[in-house]
């Protein structure tokens, strides 16, 4: 499967500036020694140009985004340097030449450069600098090429080649380079270890522009990885250094870096500053205009409309005045865009805006015509094609966009073509044609899945938000799916599936995001081959309803829909969540869960009963995920008098197998104490006191409770629930969702850590992994996704865990209890939550939601 060229990108919204294309600190970027050494005679080179000069004026041109013109002069440098037999010279031009065509999307001419390039190097004994610098432009090339595992193997023989010519920056920048490449191979711990020795290296080298360079792309790649905040302290440090040395050039450059880290981190005022500085010390116009739009695609983020206006009028005439190259192209349709979003503002003058967008993207078109840069020129008639699909002329907009489609299939730019057959789909949706708009989207959706990868490095850039430019994709065919009927007024099993599957690819698309990382394999699951007795609802919200789909085992799918706008809904589930407060009136509570009811169940009762159905998981969108299902009333009685719940983030995620016949081993590990700022849970000994004395357990109290420990007993001890009851929280960032343990903190990303060398001995699974006294954080909308992250991550066939923080009485109570149950012959967990509950609403202290309904079960439920 072929993947598109990594390019450097910086941030604003569908800002994709792309660098001359070196891969991450290739030496030629800032070390240039062509061997002026040659053995013909000085009449023989007076009657050739001069190959120098060529390669100079190529070097120029590169750099400054002319990709076409910078390989017609290599080309000629290349064949001049063979003429004087200065094969070392031929080979750099030839290394170049390569890169030219990489950024143009010729792979096949960029092959053939870097192959020969290579040939006739490998026959020298020497000049090792070179043939470095020749594997790392092939290995770039090779995983633009989806060559992922070659690609991983030239980056380390440039590392090698590095190594014997006594380049330690050389080598750093080729191991930053496999990182990228054990990414890709989904090796995620082998690439943060990698990260984590680069940085080592890096810190024991002297202060020197090498060193700067080498902090600024390990602080770009610790981005890419998702490590922000470590990538934000290697930048200050590459920062410190910079001005020590007062390179201007480098300064400039990493303050924008630490201006795109203090963005994804939400620090507006900081990041605003960071590209003031960038654009006040800039030493080149590209990288002033480069930092002014980041600066004013902020601005618009956060509705600073005057700032914004400001900032237009002093960028507008730079942009006029950068030289034609792919950076003027991507820099204009950066600011057309920009324009745009200001357009969609009710006090703005939209038609002298969008005729300003206009002109600017007609003259980005024709730069990129005049340079013979497909990429640009498929970008910038994507942009072209929305702008008309804006102003409501459709047949312009469609043209334009089909033709950005073509030419970014051609080249393999998946980042624009998906983007572009989005596009396609919602013109031709606009138009009327159905059968076209899905076939469309259709194509969106596979391009997106080959990028799954990339796209997680395109969101740490933060050039477009994934809830903005990836998300609605997803939301938008499902609508277009499920309102597409036939004659008989009805929609077809087929499109049912392919929307159900949408919704499963969504999920996971979430997920790959919130680890910034492709790194869940998704599997399909078939209901009836895990429990013929269950049913499995797929509820999603979308702009003007919330639409059902109802798989049950045997039966077609069938799916129905509440109308009301997103903001109503949004708006009833925020009252929901409030109305669990047991200080609240019972009657608003329930009548409000009777709604949620009336959305999700009411109108598939009859097939769930005549169906036999035991248990009902739910595949839950959005702030629904933030809603206990088991508090569902019907006017009589709670959905969990009625059925076993479960919550799956997808059934392409669920582990098959059910629970081991077995007696129950479990290990404990928890901390009672207040520890790092967290408050005492004096409940947690007498939970882990009532554990013990229902199942056999291995005990983690306090101060045992280590990293360390708990890895050593996972290691060496049987067993098949883990039990943690200690503070922790969900977020909808990666880096905010923790487990507190004695000394530390056990990140969600270092779950699979924990487990990942006892499956390799394996011996019995992980059944169960219990999260006692966790909770979501506050204000996050979308911190549930850190509980799915929990689920996934762990590797456990279940998790159960609380959607918010209960009482340690009531909890040390459940999960008593809930052992108890699970311990029952043939018992399944699903049932041992709910047979929990249940018990919970006959006591009178407990009968309250608030005490039973956040216990929910993630996961295989049997």
């Amino acid at each position: 499967m072929k993947r598109h060229i990594k390019y450097s990108v910086c941030i604003g919204l569908l800002t994709l500036f792309i660098t001359t294309g070196f891969p991450a600190l290739a030496r030629t970027d800032f070390k240039l020694k062509l061997n002026t050494n040659n053995s013909l005679s000085s009449s023989i080179v007076k009657r050739t140009e001069n190959p120098q000069s060529l390669f100079n004026q190529g070097k120029n041109l590169l750099e400054s985004g002319r990709f076409t013109e910078a390989a017609q002069f290599w080309e000629r440098a290349a064949a001049n340097f063979q003429k004087q037999g200065n094969i070392i010279n031929q080979a750099w031009s030839l290394n170049y030449l390569s890169l030219s065509y990489q950024n143009l999307g010729k792979w096949q001419q960029a092959k053939n450069a870097i192959t020969h390039s290579l040939n006739l190097l490998q026959k020298q004994q020497e000049n090792t600098a070179t043939l470095a610098v020749a594997f790392n432009i092939q290995g770039s090339l090779q995983i633009a090429m989806g060559e992922t595992e070659a690609a991983l193997q030239a980056w380390q023989n440039a590392a090698k080649a590095y190594k014997s010519n006594d380049d330690p920056i050389g080598e750093i920048g080729s191991k930053i380079n496999q990182v990228q490449a054990l990414q890709a191979l989904g090796l995620y711990h082998q690439a943060n270890k990698l990260l984590a020795n680069i940085n080592g290296e890096l810190q024991n080298q002297p202060d020197s522009l090498l060193k700067v360079k080498g902090l600024q792309s390990l602080g770009e790649a610790l981005q890419t990885t998702g490590d922000i905040k470590e990538s934000q302290t290697v930048l200050t440090q590459g920062l410190a250094i910079a001005k020590k040395l007062n390179s201007q050039a480098d300064t400039s450059k990493i303050l924008l870096s630490l201006g795109n880290v203090a963005r994804n981190l939400q620090q507006t005022p900081t990041a605003l500053d960071y590209y003031k500085q960038a654009a006040a010390t800039a030493t080149n116009s590209n990288l002033q205009v480069e930092a002014r739009l980041n600066q004013l695609s902020l601005h618009i983020d956060n509705k600073q409309w005057q700032p914004a206006q400001s900032l237009l009028k002093s960028i507008k005439p730079q942009l006029a005045s950068l030289t034609p190259s792919r950076t003027s192209v991507y820099a204009s349709v950066n600011f057309a865009t920009s324009l745009s979003r200001l357009a969609k503002q009710d006090n703005q003058d939209k038609s002298t805006i969008y005729q300003d967008s206009a002109q600017i993207l007609a003259r980005a078109l024709k730069q990129a015509d005049n340079l013979g840069d497909l990429r640009a020129k498929a970008y910038a008639l994507n942009e072209l094609g929305k702008l008309y699909q804006q102003t409501k002329q459709l047949p312009e907009a469609l043209k334009l966009s089909q033709q950005a489609l073509q030419i970014s299939q051609s080249l393999n730019a998946g980042d624009i073509s998906y983007q572009a057959a989005w596009q396609v789909g919602q013109i031709l949706k606009q138009k009327g044609n159905n059968q076209g708009a899905i076939a469309a989207y259709d194509s969106a959706l596979k391009t997106l899945k080959t990028l799954r990868g990339d796209l997680v490095a395109v969101n740490r850039g933060v050039q477009f938000s994934f809830q903005e430019k990836v998300e609605p994709i997803y939301r938008e065919f499902v609508s277009l799916l499920l309102s597409d009927e036939d004659k008989k007024g009805e929609i077809s099993q087929k499109k049912l599936k392919q929307a159900r599957d949408t919704i499963e690819a969504l999920q996971l698309a979430e997920l790959d995001n919130f680890f910034q990382e492709a790194c869940l394999n998704a599997k399909p699951q078939q209901i009836d081959q895990i429990d013929p007795t269950a049913a499995v609802i797929y509820p999603i919200i979308l702009p003007d309803r919330v639409e059902v789909i109802l798989s049950i085992s045997g039966k077609p799918l069938s799916h129905y829909q509440t109308l009301l706008s997103k903001s109503e809904v949004e708006k009833s589930i925020q009252q929901m969540r409030r109305a669990l407060n047991p200080v609240l009136s019972d009657r608003k509570r329930l009548r409000l869960y009777q709604q949620l009811y009336d959305w999700l169940i009411r109108p598939a009762e009859s097939q769930l009963a005549n169906s036999g159905i035991k248990t009902l998981a739910f595949v839950l969108d959005g702030s629904l995920r933030n809603l206990p299902m088991a508090a569902l009333y019907d006017g009589k009685q709670y959905l969990v008098e009625k059925y076993s719940i479960a919550l799956s983030p997808g059934m392409q995620l669920l582990q098959g197998k059910s629970l081991q016949e077995e007696k129950l081993k479990v290990i404990t590990a928890a901390v009672s104490e207040a520890r790092q700022g967290f408050k005492a849970l004096p409940g947690v000994k007498t939970e882990v006191k009532q554990i013990s004395a229902k199942v056999a357990t291995k005990e983690l109290l306090n101060e045992r409770f280590t990293d360390t420990n708990l890895q050593d007993v996972i290691q060496t001890t049987p067993f098949s629930v883990l039990h943690l009851a200690t503070h922790g929280q969900f977020s909808s960032s990666s880096d905010d969702t923790f487990i507190l343990t004695w000394d530390g903190k056990i990140k969600v990303k270092q779950l699979d850590e924990l487990f990942q060398r006892r499956n390799k001995l394996d011996s019995m699974p992980v059944e169960l992994m219990v999260l006692s006294a966790c909770q979501t954080a506050k204000g996050d909308n979308r911190a549930i996704l850190g509980l799915a992250g929990v689920a996934v991550r762990s590797g456990a066939r279940s998790t159960l865990a609380t959607l918010w923080s209960v009482k340690d009485e009531s909890t040390s109570k459940f999960m008593a209890e809930f052992y108890k149950q699970l311990s029952k012959p043939g018992a399944n967990k699903a049932e041992a939550v709910r047979q929990t509950q249940i018990n919970f609403l006959k006591d009178p202290d407990f009968q309250h939601p608030f005490y039973w309904a956040p216990f929910v079960l993630v996961g295989n439920w049997v």
